[in-house]
């Protein structure tokens, strides 16, 4: 993705493993992409519950001895951006709180559109937040006395919340996993074979924002967690229950999971990214052709739409941009000034592929267009003789209040230069052209409103009832 936006965050979790916490260490690392900014492992022994976060990369935050410190067979995981609250080591997740009913950890992805409210609420009412993220919010619901005494006290709590959560929630001996009941972020259960740490069950369970996380940890894939759903996994097994019936879900997956978030190897809402990925870039071809003598992406989330690209169009595929893999995805990092630096360290144009030929260039989106316009003038100097522009995703018009750090709407390229003929002639292109709305329905198998389209539509699922602001609920 062109850089100037966030993202959301990865969640893992795992239940009766001996090595819990270094199958948590790759199962973060395999979500890596997910969230750059912070990482946190929590675990039990089934007595004892421990716990370690930092800021930075997973292989930054955890060494061997950091893993070796962190013993038991339950275990939940978190690598952050931040999409509420600021980067900084008190909002480091899995939050682990001690209340009344015992101890908890919980990690979240996504963003709730009622927190500011509900914070209101129960500060009010005496409760001291400890940190400046949405994710908090349910620690308190579900500490409060007329919630804590409750049979159903999670999922009363769910209830009250409103907008995109996935959570792992952690106690002394069970694992839970609760999805919203529009589904706007992924969440799977897998089953893992092991030597087993309770008795004779010899079967572990995986939860997981991605599939590519079961992967590598050797777990197979069960089932998605359902919108709606709570999935507690314990020494009788699991079970599942429903804070709010299927009948009465309203499924809207983010789309942008296939665009861009989700790694290509990963099934995401019933469908391999990588194959849709593909179907974006055929659909592309169709919609938006280009006479040109070479396709190439800007790597690496462009790849597979530009091999749908050129399969469509007969337009040979190339490597026009070689990519420096010791360079972080842009996207992720916390502010612009390290965005621009990695993006200008990031790629390296093949002349030999580019000079002298038309050439169309395959992207996954297109958010302030800076990135673009920098790339543009590296494929002119390089030899291009034109320039075409092709994005697998509709022009982003407005703002996501379910979980994706994008600029003020008024930044937005399609907005601050106009229209799409406004933001060719900033990016100095020969051509531009996007993906439909109804071309990006075709690429996935669920009905198309099953999905949220809202930052190219501005039709939202859950309307806010707070004011949308990354940091509303900074004390200072």
């Amino acid at each position: 993705m062109e850089s100037s936006v966030g993202h959301n965050c990865g969640l893992f979790g795992i239940y009766n493993v001996p090595d819990a916490s270094a199958k948590t260490f790759l199962g973060l690392f395999a979500l890596q992409h997910r969230g750059q900014e912070s990482a946190g492992i929590v675990t039990s022994d089934g007595k004892k519950v421990r716990s370690k976060k930092g800021m930075g990369l997973v292989t930054e935050v955890f060494q061997k001895a950091d893993l070796e410190e962190l013993p038991g067979h339950i275990a939940i995981g978190h690598v952050r951006y931040s999409t509420t609250g600021s980067s900084r080591v008190v909002n480091i997740q899995p939050l682990v709180v001690d209340y009344s009913q015992g101890l908890m950890a919980v990690a979240h992805n996504g963003n709730l559109v009622n927190a500011r409210t509900l914070r209101d609420e129960y500060e009010a009412f005496g409760s001291i937040f400890q940190t400046s993220t949405d994710s908090e919010v349910i620690v308190h619901l579900m500490a409060y006395p007329e919630h804590a005494g409750r049979k159903d006290c999670l999922g009363h709590c769910l209830r009250l919340i409103k907008g995109a959560y996935s959570f792992l929630f952690m106690t002394r001996d069970s694992l839970i996993g609760a999805r919203d009941p529009q589904g706007f972020r992924p969440l799977v259960l897998g089953r893992i074979t092991t030597p087993g740490q309770l008795g004779s069950i010899g079967e572990g369970y995986v939860l997981a924002s991605e599939t590519c996380a079961l992967d590598q940890v050797g777990a197979r894939l069960v089932r998605e967690v359902e919108p709606g759903e709570i999935v507690t996994i314990n020494s009788e097994g699991v079970h599942s229950e429903y804070f709010v019936p299927p009948k009465e879900s309203k499924p809207a997956h983010c789309i942008f999971e296939h665009v861009y978030f989700s790694r290509p190897d990963s099934m995401v809402f019933g469908d391999n990214v990588h194959a849709v990925r593909i179907r974006l870039g055929a659909q592309l071809a169709i919609e938006q052709p280009a006479a040109a003598d070479v396709v190439f992406s800007v790597p690496d989330s462009g790849n597979s739409a530009a091999l749908g690209f050129a399969r469509q169009s007969g337009i040979p595929l190339d490597y026009g941009f070689i990519r420096n893999h010791y360079v972080g995805r842009s996207f992720i990092k916390p502010n612009q000034l390290e965005r621009e630096t990695v993006v200008d360290m990031k790629i390296n144009p093949v002349r030999s592929v580019i000079e002298g030929k038309r050439v169309v260039v395959v992207e996954d989106s297109l958010v302030r267009g800076t990135t673009f316009r920098k790339q543009a003038k590296i494929l002119r100097q390089a030899g291009a003789r034109e320039v075409h522009l092709r994005i697998s995703c509709p022009p982003i018009r407005h703002g996501c209040f379910y979980g994706i750090d994008f600029p003020d709407p008024a930044n937005l390229a399609v907005n601050a230069y106009k229209d799409v003929e406004g933001v060719r002639d900033f990016l100095g292109i020969d051509s531009l052209g996007y993906l439909s709305v109804e071309g990006l329905k075709k690429a996935v198998s669920k009905p198309g409103d099953a999905y949220c389209t809202a930052c190219w539509t501005g039709k939202y699922p859950v309307a806010p009832t707070d004011h949308m602001d990354k940091f509303g609920m900074e004390k200072c």
